[in-house]
């Protein structure tokens, strides 16, 4: 079993195509298919249940890609750290991000100056919902995610705070009020977006012992902002995922009892993370983000 073994596996898991994994890697199809076929040799089980056009994992596959990525993070520590004794001039960073009030506001600032400061790290981004960024950590896939405070079973760092507000069409009757309460928001139809705040609006509900009458879901805030727009209903988002441009079709008012989101970096566990992760994570940790 070699490395280069488990790094095929993991890009032909992530990939769910020997073709797509030979192609990223550039290298021919049939080195991938081969190497595969000898580490299923080498361990005795199927890795893999292969289809016309694509490949899943077996079972077995799944639990061992966790075990697989494990390996894979120690060797990049252990090549990273010798890379941090030269100065840290080579090395990969991968970085989970959802929603545009990471992916727009905190991320662009923080790589600007990482780039200048490391520019010899190779950066991948991977973004979607924050309950996916937790599982690709979870999974190992990426190296750090920005996520939404508290998250336990993770090492965190704070980076900003923002707060939800209520997005009322232009000329609803809350739109003349300094702040909207939950409840009041429960007597139209309610538009929930199923990435960014969704859990949190959802157990901010819940908490209130409020259920609001959920008649569209988006699944992303462009959407929401259009059915709002539209007058399609009410809901509640993060201010600072909003466009920074307003728009005259839609009110923002805060809610009443302001209610605050922590947005932070999460990395499985600290004392593993490579240096180019903790390097980020103390770049981040220096910027005022509320400029």
């Amino acid at each position: 079993m070699t490395l280069t073994q488990l790094q095929l596996f993991s890009h032909v898991a992530e990939l769910q195509s020997f073709t797509l994994a030979a192609h990223r890697l550039g290298i021919s199809q049939s080195a991938v298919s081969h190497a595969i076929k000898a580490l299923e040799q080498e361990l005795g089980v199927e890795l893999f249940r292969r289809h016309q056009s694509r490949v899943e994992l077996s079972d077995i596959g799944r639990q061992l890609l966790i075990r697989a990525r494990t390996v894979l993070g120690v060797a990049d520590t252990l090549q990273q750290e010798a890379s941090d004794a030269r100065g840290m001039k080579r090395g990969t960073l991968r970085i989970g991000s959802f929603g545009p009030t990471s992916s727009n506001r905190l991320l662009p600032r923080i790589l600007k100056q990482y780039r200048i400061a490391h520019p010899g790290i190779e950066v991948h981004v991977d973004e979607g919902p924050d309950r996916q960024v937790i599982q690709w950590l979870d999974e190992r896939r990426i190296d750090v995610g920005f996520v939404v405070l508290e998250q336990e079973r993770f090492d965190t760092f704070a980076l900003y705070r923002d707060q939800l507000v209520a997005l009322l069409p232009a000329g609803h009757p809350l739109a003349a009020q300094t702040c909207v309460e939950l409840k009041a928001l429960c007597d139209d139809p309610f538009i929930l977006t199923d990435a960014g705040s969704q859990e949190l609006v959802t157990r901010l509900f819940s908490a209130a012992r409020l259920t609001p009458n959920v008649r569209y879901r988006c699944s992303q805030l462009l959407s929401t902002l259009e059915a709002v727009g539209r007058g399609d209903g009410v809901s509640v988002v993060a201010q600072a995922s909003l466009p920074e441009a307003p728009d005259a079709r839609y009110q923002v008012r805060p809610l009443s009892p302001r209610i605050n989101r922590d947005i932070g970096l999460a990395v499985l566990d600290q004392r593993e993370s490579t240096p180019a992760t903790l390097a980020f994570i103390h770049l981040a940790q220096r910027l005022d983000f509320e400029r």
